[in-house]
């Protein structure tokens, strides 16, 4: 499966080695993105849903450069629950130019308004909720959407558009129809 990255939940976790001898314990890191909303200061996890996306170091994740991971296409392993949580594998970043299959999108009140998730009709059926971290009027939702899916908020529909041009690249719109 392809999946072009959009966007970053905000929590981050990481993994190295355990032998301190490996000269190669960090080029071998594994590193975890999650959902996760701003407490009293500080941002928390606070799952509803629990999920993460792995990033391995030896896959062409850069940990010092997230950003230039956005708009890129790796392939990863098909979605799957381990242990009560969902999880997404990002095996290895794939050549410019591949139009993926799917995207993952991070979304936000602040963007979209607020998401009515669990009730009947808030995502479209081939959309997979990944991660999702609420308190309060705070959240943040981490999906995994083919192109010209949609999610629903207090604002309206919201559809993934790809871009013509750059298949790669994909934005949320709100619909004027529903």
């Amino acid at each position: 499966m392809l999946v072009a990255l959009t966007g970053f939940g905000r929590v981050w976790r990481h993994r190295f080695g355990k032998d301190p001898d490996d000269a190669r314990r960090f080029a071998r890191a594994v590193y975890y993105n999650t959902t996760g909303v701003v407490v009293r200061g500080n941002v928390r996890q606070r799952p509803q849903i629990c999920g993460y996306a792995r990033f391995d170091a030896v896959g062409g994740f850069n940990p010092n450069f997230p950003s230039r991971m956005i708009n890129r296409v790796f392939e990863c392993a098909e979605p799957s629950v381990w242990m009560g949580c969902n999880k997404l594998l990002f095996k290895r970043m794939v050549t410019v130019g591949e139009r993926p299959d799917c995207f993952l999108v991070v979304v936000r009140p602040e963007l979209t308004g607020t998401l009515a998730v669990g009730t009947t009709g808030w995502r479209s059926p081939d959309t997979w909720l990944l991660s999702f971290s609420q308190c309060v009027q705070q959240q943040e939702a981490m999906l995994l959407m083919p192109a010209h899916s949609w999610i629903r908020s207090q604002f309206g529909r919201f559809v993934l558009e790809p871009s013509e041009r750059q298949p790669w690249m994909a934005r949320l719109v709100l619909s004027c129809t529903e």
